[in-house]
């Protein structure tokens, strides 16, 4: 526990040993960046990159019963992965609002890890507790205070990795395992996934092991990224985000971004993601999914035609440069994007739109930038 109750990663004094600018991130001490967004992020697209992610929830499912159960109650078909896989899934409400998205590793046929984002830890446990089978067929338990994760990313991930943890640990991208036998002695979980889009890995290990693996990963070319650059990257690849491009209804959201109430609330169908969902089997808020295949509004990309100040969330999107112009949607995520030169990048839910329609976006009370609508990823 740090100062003023925010937790303290088992990595918090390698943070500070390397400089690192210190934030509170969702109750946690938590890099911002070391040197700069924008290297940083450059860093990880053309090397290798190390995040502290140990503010991440971890739970284990456990049962015979366990891949049929989180089948019925989450968007993707578990009984479709077999031993070894990885995925990406939405929970989502009786009403098909999506509570968090989740990545989920089918350890064996009675085993599944699964990663809840940070905020919404406690949340999820109570949900996943309230839909337990009441025949006590699966068992959660939360790994979350226990474990730190670390996330090296990156085209050159697996050459450091390989450095650090040998050959027998490097997995491909959506292949997971216990991690094997090393020199180093580390111990735990490992998985062919991140919130970057490049290559790379993420380690689950006991806490007393971080600062070891950490060490050992810089010591081997990886470079420390921030919070900053990890948003950064994760926009690039349009990738959501839990809490800012979807809310669960009742849930508080960020005082200083004006939406209508309710925008955030979405389903699967809404979020326009090509993955996690599958319609072949039945799931809590299915339904309202199905309905929202072919109407409603679509989350879509932005790409700025001119220089301003950047799209942030909250700015309207509009059809049109006049004051008459039709109002479309909001910006839940934007910012310049250090890979194209800090062009102006957004996410926005938007309706009645088609790909390639020009689009402005209100990104200050004078000004309204000229943006077109671009199939993600950025880059």
């Amino acid at each position: 526990m740090g100062d003023g109750g925010l937790v303290r990663t088992a990595l918090y004094e390698m943070h500070l040993e390397s400089g690192a600018k210190i934030v509170d991130f969702h109750g946690f001490e938590l890099p911002i960046w070391y040197t700069s967004i924008q290297d940083e992020h450059l860093s990880c697209r053309k090397k290798s990159g190390l995040f502290d992610v140990s503010h991440m929830g971890f739970f284990e499912f456990q049962g015979s019963e366990v891949l049929s159960w989180l089948s019925s109650i989450g968007t993707q078909q578990y009984m479709n992965f077999a031993n070894g896989r990885c995925g990406y899934t939405h929970f989502l409400d009786q009403n098909g609002n999506i509570i968090d998205d989740m990545i989920f590793a089918v350890a064996s046929d009675h085993r599944v890890l699964g990663v809840p984002n940070a905020s919404m830890i406690s949340t999820m446990w109570d949900w996943f507790q309230s839909n337990l089978p009441e025949d006590g067929s699966v068992e959660i338990r939360d790994l979350s205070e226990d474990t730190s994760i670390i996330a090296l990313q990156g085209p050159e991930s697996s050459l450091v990795l390989e450095q650090v943890l040998g050959p027998e640990n490097v997995v491909s991208r959506f292949r997971c395992q216990e991690i094997s036998p090393n020199n180093l002695g580390i111990t735990g979980w490992i998985q062919g996934t991140g919130y970057t889009g490049e290559r790379g890995v993420e380690i689950f290990i006991p806490n007393n092991q971080a600062a070891k693996l950490w060490s050992s990963l810089v010591g081997s070319g990886a470079i420390p990224v921030g919070l900053g650059a990890r948003d950064t990257l994760r926009l690039e690849k349009g990738y959501l985000l839990s809490g800012q491009d979807f809310l669960w209804p009742g849930l508080s959201i960020n005082p200083e971004v004006e939406f209508p109430e309710g925008f955030l609330a979405r389903n699967s169908a809404e979020t326009n993601i090509p993955f996690g969902l599958n319609l072949d089997h039945d799931f809590i808020g299915k339904e309202y999914v199905t309905q929202s295949m072919s109407e409603g509004s679509k989350w879509h990309g932005l790409l700025c035609q001119e220089k301003g100040p950047f799209p942030r969330p909250g700015h309207r999107v509009l059809d049109g440069p006049d004051d008459n112009a039709r109002l479309v949607g909001y910006v839940t995520s934007g910012g310049p994007s250090p890979s194209l030169n800090r062009v102006g990048i957004a996410l926005a839910y938007l309706d009645g739109v088609v790909l390639g329609q020009e689009l402005w976006i209100q990104t200050s009370s004078r000004r309204k930038v000229r943006s077109v609508i671009v199939k993600t990823p950025f880059v």
